[in-house]
């Protein structure tokens, strides 16, 4: 049983592709139950959940990080994931109770708390794993419990697991997971072809816009910057489940009437957008930040959470393999600066190869299968 919850994109697209991979290599003879941990609370408190997480890091961004600093302090940690327990619990109880799953791998700090409840209430025993979604500044309610087997994605966070008190046998760190479609060559036969099926010219600079599944934030303005600025090169932006910032964005489009834009909503086509492009304007979420260096392309960091993806820019930014300009109207010049500077891009280039990134899917989907407590 994996069990997430919908705050992003960045806690569900690790479990799929965990999922997907776990099924493939068993050749289907394994069920993988994902279970959103809120699938079954009461309508309010998913829409305080879902929907205060979204509002909060795509309109009032203040909001989420004040909440971040105040839950570095441990009372208040504790008391925020109590509290959330008990709106959530019974829901997740009624599943694991009646499914009793051989394992149970957990992809949201908050489901921690509840779940460990819930099997000593029922006195089961049920191996049960933590998969540390952040790779590299996680959230304090992750590590609350010192007594969990976590999975994390960096040497550094392991490092800090210890420090934290957690012993060194209880914490195993592996390369990112990404989802096998990124495994897909990235030479220029296939880029060609995927340029023709999506209708991008042959020959042209194409620039990725896009954030996670709920979108990039500022994204109407980005995107009106890049149309003041007679871009020279290609335009893809995707809006996830932003449906408004879809149509603010096409009729952007219509009005100032420039071709060699294309407008996308929620989509599973990412990894082949990210294959032709150049360059990629996104915000710093794990997931997205991760797929944009396998691939090698050259991420351009407009939006960083404080704290919990301060780690991910720091990692991309201190590697000097991608730009981190939060101003938005600066980014005409930065991708202007990017494509007229050879040398600065092959700079950064090459060190995205040196970084050397790899998908970990396969690794931690064995150690799941074979995790025994």
């Amino acid at each position: 049983m994996f069990l997430y919850l919908k705050t992003g994109n960045g806690h569900l697209a690790p479990a799929r592709a965990l999922s997907e991979s776990m099924k493939a290599s068993c050749n289907n003879n394994i069920e993988i139950q994902l279970i959103d941990g809120l699938s079954d609370s009461p309508p309010l408190v998913r829409k305080i959940i879902e929907d205060g997480y979204s509002y909060s890091v795509n309109k009032a961004l203040w909001i989420f990080e004040s909440l971040y600093a105040l839950n570095k302090i441990l009372i208040i940690s504790v008391l925020t994931s109590r509290l959330v327990s008990l709106f959530i619990i019974k829901g997740i109880e009624r599943t694991i109770v009646s499914q009793k799953p051989e394992k149970i791998v957990v992809f949201h700090f908050f489901l921690i708390e509840p779940v460990r409840m819930i099997l000593q209430k029922h006195r089961l025993n049920i191996p049960v794993l933590t998969v540390v979604t952040d790779p590299y500044s996680a959230h304090p309610i992750w590590f609350l419990r010192k007594d969990q087997d976590f999975i994390v994605f960096s040497n550094e966070l392991k490092e800090n697991c210890i420090k934290k008190g957690i012993q060194p046998e209880k914490i195993r760190d592996f390369p990112f997971i990404l989802n096998r479609k990124f495994d897909k060559a990235n030479e220029n036969d296939l880029k060609q072809v995927i340029r023709s099926k999506y209708g991008f010219r042959t020959d042209s600079r194409v620039v990725l816009l896009m954030g996670g599944g709920d979108g990039i934030p500022k994204g109407k303005k980005i995107l009106k910057n890049i149309i003041k600025s007679d871009p020279d090169y290609e335009l893809a932006m995707v809006c996830g489940k932003n449906s408004k910032l879809e149509e603010k964005a096409k009729r952007l489009v219509v009005k100032h009437g420039k071709g060699g834009i294309k407008i996308y909503g929620y989509i599973d086509f990412v990894n082949e957008l990210i294959t032709i492009s150049d360059a990629v304007i996104t915000k710093c979420g794990a997931s997205s930040c991760m797929e944009i260096l396998y691939l090698g392309k050259i991420p351009i960091i407009n939006n960083y959470i404080w704290e919990q993806e301060k780690g991910n820019m720091e990692f991309i930014a201190n590697g000097n393999m991608g730009i981190v300009e939060r101003r938005v109207f600066f980014l005409p010049r930065v991708i202007k600066k990017l494509f007229s500077d050879t040398g600065y891009y092959n700079y950064l280039s090459e060190n995205i190869r040196k970084a050397a990134i790899s998908n970990g899917t396969s690794m931690v989907s064995d150690f799941i299968f074979n995790f025994k407590t």
